[in-house]
């Protein structure tokens, strides 16, 4: 089974494919989808829903797994995020794929079993979880491939603890 992760953002928009198999998780792919800031939204936009169809194509996840946004502050931020959540929702459905959405807390608890765990903590077990050399970088990528982990169940134990705690 194969999860593709989206960490939505108009200038970076993190992906992270996983594949969940009989011997475990392995990262499939990962990168940031960028834009142009001199270039309008709108045309920012169309750029993102062009580029995540195509990696929609050349994937072929079963399930598109993009974080629910939610924040406390800068409204400006959050409609740009917000704007690109909804390309990326769009995209998935439009490409005929499962859609789930998991906040940033959930997606750290299932991942690190600790919700406020930090990015670093998140990379590390990122890394762990799909047996990586390296910690995922950039951040994008690995949030991105940390909320396909979440949700192919692959750190339940960090949810059994959180209501074990």
């Amino acid at each position: 089974m194969f999860v593709l992760g989206i960490d939505p953002g108009l200038s970076r928009c993190g992906y992270g494919c996983v594949a969940k198999g009989p011997g475990g998780l392995s990262a499939v792919a990962a990168g940031v989808l960028t834009s142009d800031p001199k270039d309008g939204v709108p045309h920012r936009l169309a750029g993102l829903r062009a580029d995540l169809s195509a990696l929609i194509r050349e994937l072929r996840p079963d399930t598109v797994v993009v974080e629910r946004i939610f924040f406390r502050s800068n409204a400006r931020t959050a409609m740009s995020v917000g704007q690109a959540s909804g390309i990326a929702l769009l995209t998935a459905v439009e490409q005929g794929c499962q859609v789930a959405e998991y906040t940033a807390a959930e997606v750290k608890l299932a991942v690190t079993g600790y919700g406020n765990a930090t990015k670093e903590q998140v990379q590390e077990m990122v890394a762990r979880l799909v047996r990586l050399e390296k910690l995922p970088r950039p951040p994008d990528a690995a949030d991105a491939l940390a909320l396909a982990i979440c949700h192919l169940g692959a750190a339940p134990w960090g949810r059994e603890k959180a209501l074990l705690a």
